[in-house]
């Protein structure tokens, strides 16, 4: 599971002890609510079906799957559709290319969702082969599915922009700026990554 409200409180206060910075930020955002996504192949499944398209296209596109596939939408019962019942539910070519790369992996035992490496980056590496998945989505399922303490989407960008305001920067950063920038914060970089995302749209800050 996710990172909860306790663990992010935690981890929060942990960093403001040695980051002024961030302890002045969260007195005036306060601290963010907990993001949490069940692990394994429905999740990712569901991030497919999710990008590039508003969360009410997705979540229509989600339902027409599950009254097709049933509740539990078993990979196999997906790779024995064929194109025309996927393209009526919604799913275009290339995510139907996707989601079978996800089903393919899962069925044949490639790829156990439930038992990925410990290391983060290894982890990462893992879910990236499938198609569609790339070192954002591996990262934003490990953070709020598996709950991964260090974990630091530095490709987000409002996370990028987030860090930019909060550290009082002339402009936005870059990826591999953030990354450098987000190092202070670890082991803690996932609490962070979520605080930044709450103060995203806080005037407050």
């Amino acid at each position: 599971m996710g990172l909860t409200n306790e663990q992010l409180r935690q981890h929060l206060d942990t960093v403001a002890q040695d980051d002024p910075v961030v302890a002045s930020a969260i007195e005036r955002c306060g601290y963010p609510e907990e993001r949490i996504r069940p692990t394994g192949y429905k999740t990712l499944l569901r991030t497919i079906v999710g990008q590039q398209v508003s969360v009410a296209a997705a979540a229509s596109v989600w339902n027409k799957l599950e009254a097709e596939l049933g509740e539990e939408m078993h990979a196999h019962e997906l790779l024995a559709r064929d194109f025309d019942t996927l393209r009526a539910c919604g799913l275009s070519r290339q995510k139907q290319g996707y989601a079978r790369s996800l089903c393919e992996l899962v069925t044949g035992g490639e790829l156990d969702i439930e038992k990925l490496p410990e290391s983060d980056e290894e982890a990462i590496a893992e879910l990236t082969r499938i198609k569609g998945i790339g070192r954002w989505s591996a990262e934003i399922y490990l953070l709020f599915a598996e709950g991964r303490q260090d974990i630091w989407p530095a490709g987000d960008l409002a996370v990028q922009e987030a860090v930019g305001r909060l550290l009082e920067l002339p402009a936005r950063p870059s990826e591999k700026e953030t990354r450098a920038l987000g190092e202070k914060w670890s082991p803690y970089r996932g609490a962070m990554a979520i605080f930044t995302w709450h103060t995203y749209n806080n005037a407050a800050l």
